[in-house]
């Protein structure tokens, strides 16, 4: 009786923490959502006159902000099992913090591939023709994804967490829960790359895009029908590529250019 109060306790601040973390990234996204309007900035409103001038450092900060947002909720259900598995183990809480350091490290690193292209489309003419091209290969190609072997192995090793936590033991040393999370981190990469790179199009800080795609994640890992929808948000968005290359006002019509001219504080 006794332990399984522990476990509920252990539950609710796991989850929890996990969530007001969330919780916390959204809110400062949001916040910041105005002055960091030149990452807002996709194939949609290339050439707009407002500079990408980010420092690489604020640029990772800003995108491991909004990873946490966008990815801690769908990751409560491993994280949560990795803490039971240690507090069974008489291990404290720092196994777990290294597993979680891990996962984040890895989306944190993926960041660079934005970073890489915004920084090489930001003297772009917004007239430029292969622009309406460009994004919509890039929604069909994020939407084909859905549909491959690669998806599914991936998302099935995030909606199968025990699974993954027993086949995935790099050692008992925080060295090697940093890696299990890693490892963790990968798969969700791999699950989740092909529709995170339709910010790129919509823009990075897309407020309402983020959370539908947030809303996305977490129902394909953890709903009973989220292989299903993998197949459903793949065909949505080969549409809606298709649409961008048939008919180009879609493009702007998902993502409105922003006129605001101002540099960003403190760039």
């Amino acid at each position: 009786m006794a332990y399984s109060v522990l476990e509920r306790r252990a539950t609710v601040t796991i989850v929890g923490m996990l969530l007001v973390l969330a919780g916390a990234a959204w809110w400062w996204t949001v916040r910041t959502a105005h002055d960091m309007q030149s990452m807002a900035q996709g194939l949609a409103s290339i050439g707009a006159p407002m500079a990408f001038d980010m420092g690489v450092l604020i640029f990772l900060v800003m995108w491991t902000t909004m990873m946490v947002a966008m990815m801690f909720p769908t990751i409560a259900p491993i994280v949560l099992l990795h803490r039971l598995v240690m507090r069974r183990q008489n291990r404290g809480g720092a196994p777990t913090a290294a597993f979680v350091l891990g996962y984040l490290c890895v989306w944190t690193a993926a960041g660079l591939v934005p970073l890489a292209l915004l920084l090489a489309f930001r003297n772009v003419a917004h007239d430029a023709g292969w622009v309406t091209v460009a994004a919509g290969g890039v929604l069909i190609v994020a939407g084909a994804y859905q549909f491959t072997p690669w998806k599914q192995t991936c998302l099935r090793a995030c909606r199968t967490p025990l699974s993954f936590l027993a086949t995935h033991d790099f050692g008992n040393g925080l060295r090697g829960t940093f890696r299990t999370g890693a490892a963790h981190g990968l798969y969700c990469l791999g699950c989740c790359w092909a529709l995170m790179s339709v910010l790129l199009v919509v823009g990075l800080m897309n407020l309402v895009w983020m959370a539908v795609l947030a809303a996305v994640f977490l129902a394909e890992k953890h709903s009973s029908r989220g292989v299903l929808l993998t197949r459903i948000v793949g065909t949505a968005v080969v549409a809606l590529g298709i649409a961008i290359m048939v008919h180009p006002p879609v493009l702007e019509s998902i993502a409105p250019t922003s006129d605001v001219t101002e540099p960003m504080p403190g760039m």
